[in-house]
């Protein structure tokens, strides 16, 4: 996922952070870690249980010691590979964060952390809710992290402690707008806000009121002349949460490809990123690991493996790498409308190759030049949590490619409804439980062959790690 994959797709969604050491083996490298190896905090493991964990011959599976250490329930379980790698390379985070407005004045993007931490901490005695409670300006967070190392480790722990921060930090700069659902996102920040619940008549009125003002000619009119076009993209606040979760993907991947430099960062990661906000789920995946809803017996697919995403990212990768293609007449760049220059140094909508939400930037004057890209690019997938109902067995499992490399989505999500419905559905461990039964099937059992599953296959001999969020925890939050 993180630090720049030197290829011809862009490295964000696409990927994994290209290592640059050789891996976990002890004095590969003279500069000192970022952070320790250890395994996810809210497993609460000492340095013994770690240490005892890392048996590549027995894979013993950890779970949750106490389920009150994840919200909503949420089940945990992991085991280390049959001897790839010396370390287990997956890692794993789960928060809740408090995003805070930025002081009164501040215009520029605040770019120290200003969220606290909600989630248990390693002894286990977590923040209690009245230490911070949040004003009705604040947004509340939930967050669900994995991180799947390749040749090293390092990268994986650095994105489980950063990550969660990175993207609080781009909420926060559109936290205003998305704590008023009733009005559109302004394409440029200072413009009056759009009220979609207008009626259509007073809408049209304003809007022919704001051409008039605005067309050539016209009392108050700009000296320069109209634009070319006038269509303006309607920008959701879904797709500003994506866009946030976005640029703090591509930021976590320029922190750690500077922070190599003078620490021992060792390989690179996948990541997979859910994110409950306002009563929606936004997933986020860089990489081979899968997130799918099992809902009454059915999956939703909520991930898919990276791959290019668009013509739309194609084309602007293509024009980022190759400016001298557009002859300079264009920019890669995309906006919800024309950019006007009476807009220069105003902070703008605009999106990226490597993005498919939006975001705000300061706008330039090489923002002036003609659009390559203007229509409609693929959507990520939100799912809308709490307009549905669901039931104590609906559940979001999130695995790396430990377990999708033996399992199926179908026989993931028939392992996992089978074992609830023989589970009481009040006993606050059935999530945790069916976790490691689930890792249990995927690793399988040793034999003189190797591990192997169900119908003699071959089990997986790679790190497994394993979320199960229940749904129905999300409905209670609003």
């Amino acid at each position: 996922m993180l630090t720049r994959v030197k290829s011809a797709v862009a490295n964000f969604m696409g990927g994994m952070m290209a290592g640059g050491s050789n891996g976990d083996h002890p004095g590969s490298s003279d500069l000192p870690l970022r952070f320790p190896y250890s395994r996810p905090e809210f497993l609460g493991l000492s340095p013994d249980e770690i240490e005892c964990s890392a048996d590549h011959i027995a894979r013993p599976i950890l779970i949750l010691k106490e389920t009150k250490r994840l919200p909503w329930s949420t089940g945990y379980a992991e085991v280390i590979n049959a001897g790839k790698s010396t370390l287990n390379e997956d890692q794993a985070c789960c928060e809740v964060l408090v995003v805070k407005r930025r002081p009164t004045g501040n215009s520029t993007p605040n770019r120290t952390p200003t969220t606290r931490r909600r989630s248990s901490l390693p002894n286990g005695e977590g923040l209690g809710l009245r230490e911070c409670l949040e004003s009705s300006e604040d947004l509340t967070l939930h967050y669900w992290a994995l991180f799947d190392g390749h040749a090293g480790s390092g990268v994986a722990v650095v994105a489980s402690r950063l990550l969660h921060h990175h993207i609080a930090l781009h909420l926060q700069e559109v936290l205003e707008i998305l704590g008023n659902p009733n009005l559109l996102p302004p394409t440029c920040l200072g413009e009056e806000p759009i009220n979609h619940h207008l009626t259509p008549t007073s809408q049209r009125a304003l809007t022919r009121a704001a051409s008039l003002r605005g067309a050539a000619g016209a009392p108050g009119s700009p000296s320069t002349p109209p634009t070319r076009f006038f269509t303006e993209k309607k920008v959701s606040h879904e797709s500003l949460v994506i866009g946030a979760i976005e640029n703090a993907f591509k930021d976590m991947d320029v922190q750690i490809e500077k922070e190599k430099a003078v620490y021992n960062i060792s390989g690179g990661c996948t990541a997979l990123v859910v994110v409950y906000l306002l009563g929606k789920l936004y997933v986020g995946n860089a990489g081979d690991s899968r997130a799918i809803i099992i809902r009454a017996g059915e999956v939703i697919p909520m991930s898919a493996e990276f791959t290019p995403e668009s013509e739309r990212r194609r084309l602007q990768f293509l024009a980022y790498m190759q400016p001298h293609l557009l002859g300079n007449e264009f920019t890669h760049l995309e906006f919800p409308r024309r950019v006007q220059r009476k807009e220069v140094g105003k902070r703008m909508l605009y999106r990226d190759f490597t993005m498919a939400g939006w975001a705000y930037k300061t706008i330039e004057d090489d923002d002036l030049k003609f659009p390559l890209i203007y229509g409609e690019g693929k959507k990520v997938r939100i799912y809308p949590l709490t307009q549905c109902e669901h039931g104590a067995d609906d559940v979001l499992v999130l695995g790396t490619d430990g377990l999708w490399d033996v399992l199926s989505n179908q026989e993931v999500a028939e392992a996992v409804t089978c074992f609830l419905a023989n589970c009481d559905p009040d006993d606050q461990h059935r999530y945790t439980m069916a976790a490691q039964d689930l890792v249990m099937r995927a690793r399988g059992v040793l034999k003189d062959r190797g591990w192997r599953i169900s119908n003699d296959r071959l089990g997986s001999g790679d790190d497994i790690s394993v979320y199960i969020i229940p749904l129905m925890y999300g409905n209670k939050q609003n």
